[in-house]
């Protein structure tokens, strides 16, 4: 899952970034609505964070204006001014929810997962013949073979298993998987890719991922998708 966060407090997007990515989503972050808009209409987020108070264009503005660009993405406002009127103007702009600062990350984390749920429609999980991921408690299983998984190896599987059958190019994995910012020359997505292949065939006569040469990855089965 990867999520916009517009917040122009260094130390705050940094508290919100770690804690989301130690939870398995992918944070890029942007530190002002103009970057906000930018990001927020060139890529596709599952879930968007604003802050309220940013520089540039507010986030009431930037919702309104990423509403009207048709953008349906769940959108979450953060803001320190707790009066029921900027609540109201919130919503009223598009938001989804509404969280003040200060707020305990536990709090954060739960309304996001609630609207990640109202819009995946409670699907709890994704499955390929016989590969199975459970979202909601982490768990991966091929048959009755229950397989571990880091945090970044379950994202990569997860993004793979959201778009089997589609090849998907290392530019795309990156920028889903380890963020807006990364090195793209890194060979970080072949790594994983091999420790994945490692873990999910080794013992299994059909085999899941495969390689397209010269454009990325693909997870289907062999003779099919």
């Amino acid at each position: 899952m990867r999520i916009l966060l517009v917040e122009d407090e260094k130390n705050v997007a940094a508290f919100i970034k770690k804690g989301l990515e130690e939870e398995f989503y992918t944070v890029d972050v942007g530190e002002d609505g103009a970057t906000g808009w930018l990001m927020g209409t060139t890529n596709e987020y599952d879930l968007m964070v604003l802050d309220i108070m940013l520089p540039e264009i507010n986030g009431i503005e930037l919702c309104k204006r990423l509403r009207e660009k048709g953008i349906k993405t769940p959108i979450l406002m953060l803001t320190a001014i707790d009066s029921v009127n900027s609540k109201v103007e919130g919503l009223e702009s598009g938001a989804d929810d509404y969280l003040t600062k200060p707020f305990a990350f536990s709090e954060l984390l739960a309304r996001i997962r609630a609207l990640l749920r109202r819009v995946s429609d409670s699907v709890s999980e994704l499955c390929l013949e016989d590969l199975r991921i459970d979202l909601l408690s982490r768990r991966v299983f091929r048959g009755e073979k229950e397989i571990s998984l880091t945090p970044k190896e379950f994202s990569l599987l997860e993004y793979l298993l959201r778009n089997k059958g589609r090849v998907l190019s290392r530019t795309q994995i990156i920028e889903n998987i380890w963020g807006y910012s990364f090195d793209p020359n890194s060979n970080v997505v072949d790594v994983h890719i091999r420790f994945l292949r490692e873990k999910l065939d080794t013992g299994f006569e059909e085999k899941l991922i495969h390689t397209v040469r010269g454009a990325g990855y693909i997870l289907k089965l062999e003779n099919g998708n």
